[in-house]
């Protein structure tokens, strides 16, 4: 998947070649994560998104495309990344505004605004728990340095009342997000991925919503691929993560 733009881009097809993206060929590199996020985000015609930490754009503009007349807004602290992102918006078509910040130290038009839908796919790595990456943008995107409190604090900030937030994680901190998602937000749900049949969740989505009173809801995992073990070479995804990753459809996460 994919063909060199230049010496330090690459230019990679995704939801089945319906969104083309340019990333660095080094460092951090947008993969399933991103468009499973995208997937989740229960956003309709005319609601204001947000995402926290966008690098190339990969979630918010998978959920661009699937879900038309959104107004997309994407933070991104690294420069290349946020250039990426802006190119990757007009290259696709999709309008979108992409602001090169810290998102603990957001500018004031994004301050000053109120989203319907706030997304985010935050480090997964405590640093003092491993080695940093020795590609700087690759441990920016994967290292935690700001922490995920202030990730969480900051969503629900941006949301307007009754707006979702919602999260991608690794499953080993969910107790940690669960926690700081319920001093913000409430109607907490989880949605879990497990590899395969009978294997243990490694990744989750958890949404919240501002103001929600409902009880913490836990889903029926997610299974990524057909079968108990890899067989053959090539891709084995079950039916519902295949339609989304190439037919740019909705998960089955119902608020």
């Amino acid at each position: 998947m994919g063909h060199e733009v230049d010496s330090s881009l690459t230019e990679d097809a995704f939801l089945g070649g319906r969104l083309r993206l340019l990333q660095p060929a080094q460092g951090y590199r947008a993969g399933v994560d991103p468009v499973l996020l995208a997937a989740s985000v229960p956003a309709m015609l005319g609601q204001r998104v947000l995402e926290l930490g966008c690098g190339v754009g990969a979630a918010l503009l998978c959920l661009g495309r699937r879900v038309p007349g959104l107004s997309l807004t994407g933070v991104e602290i690294q420069p290349l990344y946020a250039d990426c992102a802006r190119r990757n918006a007009l290259g696709n078509g999709i309008e979108a505004q992409v602001v090169q910040a810290d998102l603990s130290h957001l500018p004031p038009e994004i301050r000053q605004m109120r989203y319907h839908h706030v997304l985010a796919n935050p480090p997964y790595f405590l640093r003092e728990n491993g080695t940093p990456a020795s590609n700087v943008s690759r441990e920016t995107a994967l290292g935690e340095q700001t922490s995920l409190a202030v990730w969480v604090q900051t969503a629900a900030k941006r949301l307007e009342p009754g707006g979702h937030g919602t999260f991608i994680q690794r499953a080993d901190r969910l107790e940690q997000l669960l926690t700081l998602m319920g001093q913000h937000l409430g109607s907490l749900q989880v949605l879990p991925f497990a590899p395969r049949v009978a294997r243990d969740s490694h990744l989750v989505l958890v949404r919240g919503r501002k103001g929600g009173r409902a009880r913490l809801r836990l889903h029926a995992p997610v299974i990524m691929h057909c079968g108990v073990a890899h067989v053959r070479d090539a891709d084995d995804y079950s039916t519902e993560i295949s339609a989304v990753l190439r037919e740019a459809q909705g998960l089955n996460f119902p608020l």
